[in-house]
């Protein structure tokens, strides 16, 4: 398996369609330059019409780059066919062989190989062991759940040994509870194999959980990659601090400092946030609050109106208004704390240092 190990490099990929019913040329991805690092199991994230699922076929060579190229390690591959890339690809469908069993399911890919037929074998049940199929190589796919269909899936792309294996929506046919335990084995394999993995999805919580660095995509370009806390707690734009989880936007003029923080006029009141380099007394900057990041306290902080109070069960959800602004919250472990009704006037109150300056 340690031949598996090789990265993807994108060097200044664009892809351009034209619109059917203008007839005018758009990129669908515009001048992309990525590093995705041996091993490593990165996820492409991003609304629809964003440019990952291209970007992916691209990968695979079921599209060709009209711009740039791409590399499997140090090799040039945009030339290659599909079948002739060091690549497999798991699909949102599964396209599994309805008239065969998952043994030879998983099979098929090594027989297109001529592999010897012991070999085959070997690998086969080394395979659905992994994805814990033992015991259901006999099976017909259509005697399977959601789930094993896809781990039968799973083992057809793995058992042929690529360097790099892409998830096309891999878990969107299946329910939310089964979305979330697939996603634990997929990274847990990933893990164990030490495959270099690039996973396309539009479900951030999904992208959360499995990546090692996430790419957010936007109109055909590349918004921003990181890290899930990086892009999480350090977002570059409002964009990726909307798409990925939940974020309130605080407005205010820069009026002062103190001491290693800027003070910020926001809704006729000071608030403290982190300074950055080049910030400037008289212009305003947007500052982005988790919706867990800040409480309501009697005084202390931004004077508010709650609009909004609701018991969730493990939080309490409150939406505030601070001047003309809309603000939600989230208060986990309400039980034993004072809890704010509708129509009250209270204080949102934040760590200067649980917020992101854009």
């Amino acid at each position: 398996m340690s031949k598996m190990k090789k990265g993807v490099r994108l060097e200044r990929i664009s892809k351009i369609y034209q619109d059917p019913k203008s007839g005018k040329d758009f990129y669908a991805v515009k001048d992309t330059s990525l590093t995705i690092e041996p091993g490593s199991f990165v996820t492409l994230l991003g609304p629809s019409g964003c440019g990952k699922t291209t970007t992916l076929r691209m990968i695979a060579g079921f599209e060709s780059p009209d711009e740039g190229e791409i590399y499997l390690g140090e090799e040039a591959i945009n030339a290659l066919t599909p079948n002739k890339r060091d690549t497999a690809m798991v699909f949102q469908s599964y396209a599994l062989l309805p008239h065969y069993n998952v043994f030879d399911n998983v099979a098929y890919g090594l027989k297109l190989r001529k592999v010897p037929k012991e070999e085959i074998h070997s690998r086969v049940m080394r395979i659905l062991d992994l994805v814990e199929l033992t015991g259901m190589e006999g099976r017909m796919t259509n005697q399977l759940s959601g789930g094993q269909q896809q781990r039968v899936a799973l083992a057809r792309a793995l058992v042929i040994e690529p360097s790099v294996l892409l998830f096309d929506e891999p878990l969107s046919n299946l329910d939310a509870k089964l979305r979330v335990s697939m996603r634990t084995e997929i990274r847990r394999i990933q893990q164990e194999v030490g495959i270099t993995a690039i996973y396309v999805t539009h479900d951030q919580s999904e992208a959360m959980a499995l990546s090692d660095n996430i790419i957010i995509m936007n109109h055909g370009v590349v918004a921003q990659m990181g890290t899930p806390q990086e892009i999480y707690y350090h977002p570059v734009n409002e964009f990726v601090a909307d798409f990925i989880g939940e974020a309130n936007f605080l407005k205010g003029m820069m009026t002062g400092t103190d001491g290693d923080h800027a003070l910020l006029d926001v809704g006729n009141s000071k608030a403290r946030v982190p300074s950055k380099e080049g910030m400037r007394i008289g212009e305003e900057y947007t500052v982005v609050l988790r919706p867990e990041s800040a409480y309501l306290a009697e005084q202390g902080g931004l004077p508010c109106k709650v609009i909004l109070s609701c018991f969730m069960g493990s939080y309490q959800n409150y939406h505030v208004m601070v001047g003309n602004t809309l603000v939600k919250l989230t208060d986990y472990n309400p039980k034993n704390k004072r809890i704010y009704q509708v129509g009250e006037e209270c204080s949102l109150v934040f760590d200067p240092e649980s917020v992101h300056i854009l």
